[in-house]
């Protein structure tokens, strides 16, 4: 398949794709959707106080800030296949020892590890999509990834709930790790698109990471930025809500099935949102993921019942659903074809400081004042965050516009 040529002369279909595209990534995120709902109050049993527990999810972004230049690296000279096994099993590995620590300390560091695994998964995902799809379909291959994230997240936590009910929080760690192991297999029937490649830029000389971001600084400072602000305003409902609902007496079990809803509306928009991107541009729905999170948590503060907190995280889901896939679409659009999975893991590295800093400026917030006033304070910063987003993205669509109209 040559990179450029249309989608509907070749006659690409993703589901001629879908299981090694898209079937690790089901698995996988059916375990961390089951994790996520509950990994801050896994973080409070063990004797963590609210804003320490948003810290040890902090810790989780921290993990896959920490391995995401190393991670495009490794991509790079191991190939997408290979490093899809060892991340699953590693991930297994750290979700184990989550389940049977018996320390905050311990929590975190096994956190950190998994995120560490998280971001070599991603990397290897998104440059597997990019050989595999024609440019013209990017977006919603992209967003389809993204969509089975979600479909993952949606089942995750469903059965975390009814394993929490029969035998308690830890045994949701275990499912996750099992997830882990069978991504890891399903990763092996993938095939390995970019052998060729990586044997001539072995034969060249591997660039090294810096090289490649230097070169690329300019899209990293500008865009990159935007991207920082739209995974920061995702990962603020990791830390937030579970907190909210904890603050307002629900109950473990009732939060991860608030979340698997979410997952449901979000699942419902992915493709339409894909659909917008690769007709109508990247900003259309890079802008409402941002500006869900920032009206919603302006209102989470009113809410005070299961009711009350599932519609914020609805308001958020659609949002959240329409711009699936739009950080990995943006890496996409501006990837370089030589040094391609060493720029990823620069690309993925805005987005792991923005998922990083939404948890740890939520700790911050909570342990400096309410968390309603918290909330409110992220909000308004969200608000700011959109009008930040809508410019850079703009500008990429009218760039891409320009270069589509010279061919």
């Amino acid at each position: 398949m040559t990179r450029g040529t249309d989608a509907t002369e070749t006659g690409f279909r993703l589901r001629d794709i879908a299981l090694p595209a898209y079937g690790p990534t089901v698995v996988n995120c059916i375990g961390q959707g089951a994790v996520l709902p509950v990994l801050a109050i896994r973080a409070v049993d063990l004797g963590a106080d609210a804003s320490t527990a948003a810290l040890v999810v902090a810790v989780l972004g921290v993990g896959t800030l920490l391995a995401s230049l190393p991670a495009g690296a490794a991509v790079a000279r191991v190939g997408e296949r290979r490093a899809l096994f060892v991340a699953g099993l590693v991930e297994a590995t750290a979700l184990v020892a989550s389940a049977a620590t018996d320390s905050v300390v311990g929590l975190a560091l096994a956190t950190a590890t998994a995120g560490a695994a998280w971001a070599v998964f991603l990397i290897a995902r998104q440059a597997f999509i990019i050989d595999a799809v024609p440019p013209a379909y990017r977006a919603r291959a992209l967003s389809t990834l993204g969509g089975s994230a979600r479909v993952g997240v949606f089942v995750g936590p469903i059965v975390g709930a009814g394993l929490i009910h029969l035998s308690g929080l830890p045994a949701v760690f275990v499912l996750a790790a099992g997830c882990s192991v069978a991504s890891a297999l399903l990763a092996l029937a993938m095939p390995d698109l970019s052998s060729e490649s990586r044997l001539e830029q072995g034969r060249a000389g591997h660039a090294s990471v810096w090289s490649v971001l230097g070169r690329h600084r300019r899209t990293l400072l500008t865009l990159g930025t935007a991207v920082v602000v739209i995974s920061g305003s995702r990962s603020v409902r990791v830390g937030l809500l579970p907190l909210w609902a904890h603050h307002v007496g629900l109950s473990a079990s009732t939060t991860s099935l608030i979340f698997g809803l979410a997952a449901a509306i979000e699942i419902v928009f992915f493709y339409p949102g894909g659909w917008l991107m690769d007709h109508h541009g990247r900003a259309l729905v890079a802008v409402p993921v941002v500006l869900a999170v920032a009206v919603g948590c302006l209102v989470l503060p009113l809410t005070s019942s299961a009711v009350g907190v599932a519609g914020v995280m609805a308001l958020i889901a659609i949002g959240n659903g329409l711009g699936a896939g739009i950080v990995m679409t943006l890496g996409a659009d501006t990837a370089p074809s030589v040094g391609r999975a060493q720029y990823l893991g620069g690309w993925r590295l805005c987005g792991d400081v923005g998922g990083t800093s939404g948890p740890l400026l939520v700790g911050a917030l909570a342990a400096a004042a309410p968390l309603a006033v918290a909330s409110v304070v992220v909000g308004v910063l969200g608000l700011f965050g959109s009008a930040w987003v809508g410019l850079w993205t703009h500008r990429l669509d009218v760039a891409r516009a320009r270069s589509l109209s010279r061919r």
